[in-house]
């Protein structure tokens, strides 16, 4: 909403533009303050932007094997006082990932071009009368 207002600013301005949408207008005048002076950002953008580059560097000297909670110990040895939810969201959020164990999950996906197997009994699904043939097919 803040660029759309940001955009359209010029020609309405900013008080009719909020009584249309449902935002008031000292969420803009807000917006606009935080853009001209980073330091009036929340709180936790702040300490987002701080914790960036300890975890982007604890993940990279671990060779990028460490998930989020083998970056968090780390950090807290050196006096980092984060919470080990914090570092899961920055790292989900930078696309950092540590490497799984076991095996990779393989799916497969059918070839719908190839045809499926021959019928070499010729199945009838519907009986006409009794015990006249009887298939079984377990597949």
């Amino acid at each position: 909403m803040n660029a759309f207002i940001d955009a359209h600013r010029a020609v309405y301005g900013v008080e009719p533009i909020c009584k249309v949408l449902p935002i008031a207008p000292s969420t803009d005048y807000l917006h606009a303050a935080r853009q001209t002076d980073p330091g009036r950002r929340s709180a936790r953008v702040l300490l987002d932007e701080r914790l960036r580059e300890p975890i982007q560097r604890v993940w990279s000297d671990n060779f990028q094997v460490y998930g989020a909670h083998k970056v968090w110990r780390p950090l807290q040895r050196e006096g980092v006082n984060v919470a080990r939810c914090t570092v899961e969201r920055l790292m989900r959020r930078d696309g950092l990932r540590g490497v799984g164990r076991g095996k990779p999950v393989k799916t497969t996906v059918g070839d719908p071009a190839r045809p499926g197997p021959l019928d070499r009994v010729h199945r009838q699904f519907q009986a006409d009368r009794p015990n006249a043939r009887w298939v079984s097919d377990f597949t």
